[in-house]
């Protein structure tokens, strides 16, 4: 409930601070007294788009705090998912600063705009006869025969297989997607791999053939160069070989008068057999060395292709070539792996779709039930109301696709006057009409859950004494349960308040205020005497209101 406003800067407001009881709270003043700033007021802590033009001095900011007791309202949850400190005396602020920017906070935590309107909507419903799109739409209407039904857990299980169907049926169209690519890429993939594996360049090692090639392309000199280091290394007198015999001989010498020579004939000794070694290779080299046009060919004919299936597949390497060749056979194998995954997800989708049959049966099912009893009860309430002829018709039907809360289309139609034809709400009732369809149906809600506070604003325009009397018995047994608030100018309506607050102007020094005060047990009988007789107040307006008070 609603138990404290403050309001400073804002409209004809310079500052205001009232205190609120539960129950029923009517809200009298004349017209243009400021009835509307504080309903203003409220909208902005409720999460309305705030207007610069209502800051009443430009050089100051605007403040609307409001303190809300919300342990009724279970919002435990909303508070967890939004990060906010929960309390059940909720503070929620709202500044409107001189730049023109504003700022809003939920016990003292900055917030947006988005959850400061969501969680305005749990906490304060606003209702007046020139607003009446709410009554009109399918989702309240829903919301309404649901509440009565006491459909919310069924409501939130077929949400979250809903949730599921339909992030299945987009991976399923996802995976069809995928496989029709990948059947128009496979056989170009198969191509690919096929030519890849027939060619056996995988196997082959490429530093290895270019070495051969080279050497086969420059055979002659390659044989040159040879022979020559062969003269060198075994010329008779002159060659490395010889020169080496005759060093170790000296060494062995040298070695055979003083240790001190052993090291280095060991290392000679050492070089001498390298030498032989590498004398006996150049030989082997030599010989086998033979120019071999076919082979070189082969060879080229090999580098080519290699470097045709680089440039083909954009690589500069045998390992990345194999990289390439391992993706091809993933892509050539995807299709029969996209069909197991749309197998899957289609089973998924079939599981979804017996639950959601099976909730939104069961759904349909009990909204039908209460709609009788429903229909009959706003029968008898509008006939109360000043609507005798007035009948309502509910209609349920099935939607061809599974909606956000079932599979029901509604309908609330209503026939005004006898004779007359069923028509839908928005086009077969007035505004003075519809506000008291909604009345009565908030009535019939709260028997069956808590309601946010409710502030009904003027609906009780052009209705007559004995239907306000009604309307007023109608908020007054509301109000047993849940906090409502009625800014009305019946008196009728007025004196059924537990608490009665009246909006004033002051004016003092040039510039005019509104003020919001609670009238005592003597100013409200003054107040409810004015609203019935004018301000000169007869005896006879005095013992009226005195009737409606008592």
């Amino acid at each position: 409930m609603l138990s404290k406003i403050y309001i400073k800067n804002y409209a004809l407001i310079d500052e205001l601070q009232v205190v609120f009881q539960d129950g029923l709270s009517t809200i009298t003043g004349e017209t243009g007294a400021g009835k509307s700033i504080l309903l203003g007021g409220l909208s902005l802590v409720l999460g309305k788009r705030a207007d610069f033009s209502n800051i009443k001095n430009k050089s100051q900011k605007c403040i609307i705090e409001c303190e809300f007791q919300i342990t009724p309202y279970a919002l435990e949850s909303f508070f967890e998912t939004n990060d906010l400190d929960y309390d059940s005396q909720t503070i929620i602020r709202r500044e409107i600063l001189p730049s023109g920017k504003s700022r809003a906070f939920v016990n003292d935590s900055p917030v947006n705009l988005s959850v400061l309107e969501a969680l305005g909507r749990r906490l304060v419903d606003i209702h007046s006869q020139h607003d009446t799109s709410t009554l009109t739409s399918n989702l309240y209407q829903f919301q309404i025969i649901d509440a009565l039904a006491e459909n919310q857990d069924l409501l939130l299980e077929y949400s979250h297989v809903l949730k599921d169907f339909n992030e299945n049926t987009h991976e399923l169209q996802r995976l069809f997607s995928q496989r029709q690519q990948a059947k128009q890429d496979f056989d170009y993939n198969s191509f690919l791999l096929k030519e890849l594996e027939e060619s056996n360049i995988l196997d082959l090692d490429l530093k290895l053939l270019e070495a051969e090639y080279a050497t086969l392309s420059n055979v002659e000199v390659v044989q040159a160069e040879l022979s020559m280091a062969q003269q060198l290394l075994g010329a008779e007198e002159m060659g490395i070989n010889a020169n080496m015999t005759e060093l170790k001989q000296r060494f062995q010498h040298l070695k055979s008068l003083s240790a001190n020579f052993k090291d280095l004939f060991d290392r000679i000794e050492s070089v001498a057999i390298e030498l032989d070694d590498i004398f006996g290779e150049i030989y082997s080299q030599l010989d086998a060395l033979e120019i071999n046009p076919q082979r070189l060919q082969q060879l080229e004919n090999q580098l080519k292709s290699i470097q045709d299936f680089f440039n083909k597949h954009n690589v500069s390497s045998l390992e990345e070539l194999n990289s390439v060749y391992v993706q091809l056979q993933q892509k050539t194998m995807s299709v029969d792996d996209l069909d197991k995954a749309i197998s899957e997800t289609e089973n998924l989708i079939n599981e979804n779709l017996k639950k959601l049959n099976k909730i939104s049966s069961t759904l349909s099912k009990k909204r039908q039930a209460i709609l009788p009893k429903l229909q009959t009860e706003l029968h008898t309430l509008l006939q109360s109301l000043g609507m005798p002829q007035a009948e309502f018709q509910i209609a349920l039907s099935d939607a061809e696709s599974f909606l956000k809360n079932g599979k029901d289309q509604i309908s609330f139609l209503l026939k005004a006057n006898r004779g007359g034809a069923f028509l839908p709400l928005d086009k077969g009732a007035s505004g003075g009409e519809l506000s008291r369809i909604m009345l009565a149906i908030k009535y019939i809600l709260s028997k069956h859950q808590q309601l946010p506070t409710i502030m009904f604003d003027e609906i009780d325009t052009g209705v007559s004494g004995e239907i306000s009397n009604k309307m007023a018995l109608m908020m007054q047994d509301m109000s047993r349960c849940m906090q409502v608030f009625a800014i009305t100018h019946l008196p009728q309506i007025a004196a059924k308040g537990a608490h009665h607050f009246k909006v004033f102007k002051v004016e003092s020094k040039g510039s005019t205020a509104t003020q919001l005060a609670l009238l005592n047990d003597e100013d409200r009988l003054v107040e409810i005497a004015q609203m019935l007789g004018g301000d000169h107040i007869s005896n006879s307006a005095k013992a009226h209101a005195k009737q409606l008070l008592n």
